[in-house]
């Protein structure tokens, strides 16, 4: 059943941008909370979307890109707790019925609809019961549309501890994102679930390039545990109701609204109690920087060490040095440290100790590495590796 959420006032900071509206509801897709969520604008749109590379890309993808291509999505469909993956024919029918009623009940064409659906695989969508809460949906129309950012993201949750929203201004525009995704997250492209919302106007090619940049920059730069999700996608959608912006100051601000996200995902991750962040310069390229990034930011005996908040920088060394196909990479023009504290080539002195655990026991670890080989820079996010994520997933469909 839809829930009855408070309208959204002009001066909430999370308020919707002009011209959208959403709601969520139970759909019993998990035993309790709301499991649908449904955001759609007034009026025609703009959009751009990406998704993931996975060669076991779910029928909400598959079905998702055809929509996407005509980039001129207007609303955008949730269904948490059941990926819909690997359901063969009749997860594709299910998928498009889904579309179907959702676009009869916010009145949009169907190739304007996306859908996405998120959590186990495997398992078949619990049609009787969705088709039952779309049905009281469609009796109710938009004037059930009365949920918040908050709410969407806190439907769209599977293991996730707290929803994920932000919002950033560009004159009179506002645009504000929702996220889900705390495990099987190692973006290939695009990251778990990420919508963004703007009544900022802008051409279709603008918005194409300023979602592909910001993409590259923050949700590709993001793992938790190296494993590329079948359901990955991240749409943005703008309607132009507060006129034109500047394109490359939109492309800022939604970058560092992509960057917000990717941090709260990072922070969120299954398990994690801290935030990761390695910072590789002094790279050849931006591709050798982001590659020996993210080969720390996965190694497990790295996360393992930033949980128990153990300065071993012998593991970043192996984490660079695994390698192999790098030939480039010269150890003796190689500088790490763990925050302002360089642990390598020039060993910290005994006394420092004390202020290397301090360092890695706060809730955000730096570790910042130089090549020596040139002048392109990458980040990446991650986080540690606790006994809850084994935890999480040894029991997540039991």
């Amino acid at each position: 059943m839809p829930h009855d959420h408070a309208s959204t006032r002009d001066s909430d900071p999370l308020a919707w941008p002009t011209g959208f509206r959403a709601y969520t509801g139970h759909g019993g897709l998990r035993e309790h909370g709301d499991d649908i969520s449904v955001v759609v604008s007034d009026r025609p749109a703009t959009s751009a979307a990406m998704f993931t590379q996975s060669l076991f890309a779910g029928p909400a993808v598959v079905l998702s890109r055809v929509h996407a291509a005509g980039q001129k999505l207007r609303a955008v469909t949730t269904l948490a707790n059941n990926a819909n993956v690997a359901t063969g024919r009749q997860g594709e029918e299910n998928a498009a019925e889904v579309v179907r009623r959702v676009a009869g009940i916010v009145g949009v064409p169907q190739d304007e609809v996306l859908v996405g659906s998120t959590g186990v695989i495997g398992r078949p969508l619990p049609m009787d019961t969705i088709r039952a809460h779309f049905d009281e949906t469609a009796q109710q129309g938009l004037a059930a549309f009365r949920a918040t950012p908050l709410d969407v993201a806190r439907a769209m949750m599977t293991t996730d501890t707290r929803p994920k929203t932000a919002v950033r201004t560009v004159g009179q525009a506002r645009i504000v994102g929702v996220a889900k995704g705390v495990g099987m997250l190692e973006p290939n492209m695009a990251t778990m679930l990420a919508y963004v919302f703007t009544d900022a106007e802008l051409a279709p090619s603008d918005l194409d390039g300023a979602l592909r940049t910001a993409v590259d920059h923050t949700f590709n730069c993001l793992s938790v545990d190296t494993d590329t999700s079948t359901s990955d996608t991240v749409a943005v959608i703008a309607n132009g109701a507060a006129g034109p912006v500047d394109p490359t100051r939109f492309a800022e601000a939604l970058a560092d609204l992509c960057l917000d996200l990717t941090r709260q995902l990072a922070s969120d991750g299954e398990g994690a109690t801290k935030l990761l962040r390695v910072t590789v310069g002094g790279a050849g390229d931006p591709t050798q920087a982001k590659r020996i990034a993210k080969s720390v930011v996965n190694s497990p005996l790295v996360k393992t060490a930033v949980h128990g908040a153990d300065p071993n920088w012998g593991r970043v060394l192996m984490a660079i040095g695994k390698n192999t196909d790098d030939t480039t990479i010269v150890p003796g023009k190689v500088t790490v440290s763990f925050g302002d504290i360089e642990v390598y080539p020039e060993e910290p002195e005994a006394d420092t100790l004390d202020r290397l655990v301090a360092l890695m026991r706060q809730d955000e670890v730096d570790i910042v590495i130089t090549l020596g080989l040139g002048s392109a820079e990458a980040t990446v996010y991650g986080c540690d590796l606790s006994a809850d994520y084994v935890r999480v997933n040894a029991d997540y469909t039991t």
